[in-house]
Parts: structure tokens; sequence; C-alpha cells
């Protein structure tokens, strides 16, 4: 399990990952999370143009096997969701920091990404549980 987690991603420790794609901030689950639940059947996403708080409950991932909500890592406003896992829910568990991410915010407080803890400390989080 060590060393699987992306270094230039933040995580949080309900492991959702977030990226700056350049003023836009993408967010998806970790492979942790992804290889946790098993095969992704389901994925319930946010409405776009909707601001959310840090932590505030924002998608369901769900498999055979269990049922995952997913929090935003940091609050925004959701403007773009991967309608592609309507179709291909399963991108999750194959790519889930490429293909399989879940929505994408803007209008961040980067502060709140000062919160977050990096590969590192991700890595070793994971290594407790």
């Amino acid at each position: 399990m060590l060393n699987m987690s992306p270094v230039h991603l933040k995580y949080t420790e309900d492991h959702e990952w977030i990226r700056d794609d350049g003023g836009v901030f993408v967010v998806g689950i970790t492979q942790y999370a992804a290889e946790q639940l098993g095969d992704v059947a389901c994925v319930e996403l946010p409405e776009t143009d909707v601001e959310v708080e840090e932590g505030e409950e924002v998608a369901t991932v769900e498999s055979v096997e269990a049922a995952s909500e997913v929090h935003a890592p940091v609050g925004g406003i959701i403007v773009e969701v991967n309608e592609a896992l309507g179709e291909q829910p399963g991108l999750i568990n194959e790519s889930p920091y490429n293909d399989g991410w879940l929505f994408q915010l803007e209008d961040i407080d980067p502060e709140e990404l000062d919160d977050l803890l990096d590969a590192t400390e991700y890595e070793a989080f994971l290594k407790n549980l």
C-alpha cells in the first residue's frame, strides 16, 4: 500500500483527494477508498453551480458491498461533475486519480488546503488504520 498516493495531491482522512488544475480543483476518492468499496456499481454526483462547505457530504459512491459518502475536502462552488461515471462507475476502481474523478470546485479558500494531508502524511495515516 505504501507509496501509492500521488505526491501532487492533497488528502483528507476520509480518503478524498484534491488537485489544483490551474485554479479549478478536481476531487475524487483515493485508491485505498476504491479498494475498500470493491467494484463501484453506482455514483450519485452533486449538482453543479452549488456552493459547498468543507466537510459537507456532496456525493455517494456505491458498490455491491457498501456505500460511501464523499465529502468536499474544501469549500467552494461545484462547477463540473464527471458525467462519464454515470455510464462507467468502474472508472473509480480503474483510475481513481485520473479518469475516476468525481467533481470540480472553483472559488475555494486556499487556506483550507493547508489543513489537508500531503502524500507522506496520508500514507502514514493509512499505516495506522
